[in-house]
């Protein structure tokens, strides 16, 4: 399916996506191809350091999908400190993103989903709009034909729950008691992702005290059946593993009506030490919106008044997540991205030909460097004695520096030629020794935690919505395995176990799957540069697999795309409109692949100096960050960027540590 230009969808063969843009024709000269992309890296190379802040950091605004302002909007009106021109900015923004059928997509050109069209009207009945509006009919028309309410997933109905629009007695069973597990018992707390830990733990507070704030309205136009909002649905059968935790889930409804109470305050009491032990120095937890906005409420729940030092830092925190733009709406980011986009921003101009002493570059290792995490967080509960010395994605998020982050912010902080460069050498130290032991058993590398695979958080009937744990990914472990290549450590047995288990991954197609970035172009883009770094040569197998999937999935305009549908249709791999971003990825494949002098490669090259804008950008509207495969998805708008010059400044000055490394072809 594709979106039509009304947002409604259509049955749409996924190649033809890519016809968006003018055919370039596959005969350019190589001298034009070279001339056009040095002077569109140039180009390039100016609008991005005009775009760096005073202090060293580049950010570019993350955009997601509309339940971040709708759930913003529910928070305001829960804890009662809603301001009318909050809320008037927030429903422009939320009705600007409407799609002509009624819905609200979670990516751009993508189809209506029920939750996000249903926070999204339910915020919009907040801001003022009237259900016989047209806009507001064509929505709750819609959300009854997909089933209403009762179908949409676990966080919307608990949200709707908090004013009584939906029975807490009909949601999933969350206890605070999970505080009180070990972490060698099955469904402790750190059995989740670190994103997922930080939300489950305030929800067993708000689970636990089921609360109930008047509701300014009814919602019965979103019900298939007012009468019996939520229909009775048959069990899956016992012996399977969702009828062991459907059967689970009912035993802890009963655990909740005959709980302990001092045992229900202790294990309460526990988690609001947890939450606040966790909070960053800036207020917020994590780094991003939704653990801040449950924490928030847990607290508040537990006595804690809005005046509290914890709260008014928790809220204030919560707005520096707001992006207000010209026309007055008022967009909310899930997350801020500073290190990464400046990792990726100085690897950038560097591949591109800015002088390693460049003011720039040394002011964006300065950041970075004082951006170090030297203080043991959650990760260290399974690695308890490996020392501190990773980076983070956020400003502040202290308790959970990622591995992906730690290799770019090596390999960025590589290129530069900094005036302290014992400096340089140490922090890198500590970033390669924090990589290298949070290795999984497995030998890949997930983003925050090791060998956080239990297969168990998956299944309980309260994680109905995107990814709870944080098992390897082939992106992030080829990033740690061209980190640990460039550092000099292709042959040692830790990289080798990363890239046999790299190999191990790759699809029978030659691609690999993208955890983080929009898919097997991002998978791929993030592999072969690190396997060749390692020394494979471009003649084994797994290379030529790979270029030869990379170039049979090339737009008929020269680009690359893949669209987020292709998460849940294999009909998508490889195939979507093209992309700043994804053309580089492909190109960047290509490039180490030793595929420089070939026509794909050309025309990757002219399809992203024939698409740049006049300002030395590109524009991207289109998705092609993962937060969750499919459930949520992000557009990062400086990848489109950054991503396009490090692609443009190899093809014009090669990889600036092309052959440093060398193992045997039979690896």
């Amino acid at each position: 399916m594709t979106a039509t230009t009304d947002g409604s969808t259509g049955a749409v063969d996924p190649r033809a996506a890519s016809a968006s843009r003018p055919t370039t024709e596959s005969t350019i000269a190589a001298d034009d191809v070279l001339a056009a992309a040095r002077l569109a890296a140039e180009r390039s190379v100016e609008h991005l350091l005009g775009r760096q802040d005073e202090q060293g950091w580049w950010k570019g605004d993350l955009a997601t999908n509309v339940t971040m302002d709708a759930e913003d909007l529910l928070l305001r009106q829960f804890l009662g400190i809603q301001d009318s021109a909050t809320v008037r900015a927030a429903g422009r923004f939320i009705r600007g993103e409407q799609l002509g059928d009624g819905t609200w997509a979670t990516f751009h050109g993508g189809p209506g989903d029920l939750s996000a069209t249903i926070e999204a009207y339910v915020a919009l009945r907040l801001a003022g709009d009237r259900p016989e509006d047209p806009h507001m009919v064509r929505a709750a028309g819609w959300v009854r034909e997909q089933g209403g309410i009762a179908a949409s997933r676990v966080f919307t109905r608990i949200w709707l729950a908090l004013f009584g629009w939906w029975k807490w007695d009909d949601l999933p069973e969350l206890p605070p008691e999970l505080m009180f597990f070990p972490k060698w018992v099955p469904l402790n707390i750190y059995d989740f992702g670190c994103w997922a830990r930080q939300t489950i733990v305030p929800l067993t507070v708000v689970s636990a005290k089921r609360p109930v704030r008047p509701a300014p309205f009814a919602l019965d136009e979103l019900h298939a059946d007012p009468g019996e909002p939520n229909p009775p649905r048959r069990p899956a059968p016992a012996a399977s593993w969702d009828g062991v935790f459907q059967r689970l889930d009912k035993a802890l409804h009963l655990y909740h009506r005959i709980a302990p109470r001092r045992v229900r305050r202790l294990a309460m009491n526990a988690a609001a030490r947890w939450i606040i032990e966790r909070q960053e120095n800036d207020g917020c937890w994590g780094g991003i919106q939704p653990p801040a906005v449950y924490s928030v409420i847990a607290l508040h729940l537990l006595g804690y008044d809005l005046d509290h030092p914890v709260m008014r830092a928790g809220l204030a925190s919560l707005d520096r997540f707001a992006v207000w733009r010209e026309d007055g709406a008022r967009m909310i980011e899930a997350c801020q991205s500073p290190v990464w986009d400046t990792c990726l921003a100085t690897i950038a101009l560097a591949d591109a030909g800015v002088s390693p002493d460049h003011p720039a570059l040394v002011k964006a290792a300065d950041w970075m460097l004082g951006e170090e995490i030297a203080r043991p967080g959650d990760w260290s509960v399974r690695r308890p004695q490996l020392p501190p010395g990773g980076w983070a994605f956020e400003f502040h998020n202290d308790n959970y520096p990622d591995i992906d982050d730690t290799a770019e912010v090596v390999l960025a902080l590589r290129r530069v030629r900094h005036p302290e460069p014992a400096r340089i050498e140490a922090a890198i130290e500590r970033g390669v020794r924090w990589n290298v032991g949070m290795q999984s058993r497995n030998g890949a590398w997930g983003a925050f935690d090791a060998d956080n695979t239990s297969p168990f958080p998956n299944r309980l009937p309260f994680c109905d919505f995107g990814e709870v744990i944080d098992p390897p990914s082939a992106d992030v472990t080829g990033h740690v395995v061209e980190m640990l290549a460039i550092e000099g450590h292709a042959t040692n047995p830790v990289t080798r176990r990363g890239i046999e288990w790299l190999l191990a991954e790759q699809d029978a197609a030659g691609g690999w799957f993208g955890r983080w970035g929009v898919n097997y172009v991002y998978g791929t883009g993030s592999v072969v540069p690190a396997l060749i770094a390692a020394g494979l040569p471009a003649a084994h197998p797994s290379i030529r697999r790979a270029v030869g999937w990379l170039e049979s999935v090339q737009n008929d305009d020269g680009g690359w795309g893949e669209d987020l549908r292709s998460y849940s249709e294999d009909k998508w791999i490889g195939h979507g409109a093209s992309t700043a971003s994804q053309t580089a990825w492909a190109l960047l494949a290509l490039l180490a692949a030793g595929r420089r002098d070939t026509a794909s490669v050309a025309r990757g090259i002219a399809w992203l100096t024939d698409t740049q804008q006049d300002d030395g950008s590109w524009d991207e509207p289109y998705f092609t960050g993962t937060g969750f495969p499919w459930d949520f998805s992000i557009n990062y708008h400086l990848y489109r960027q950054v991503f396009p010059l490090t692609a443009l400044g190899r093809y014009v000055h090669g990889d600036p540590f092309a052959g440093r490394t060398s193992i045997r072809e039979g690896a």
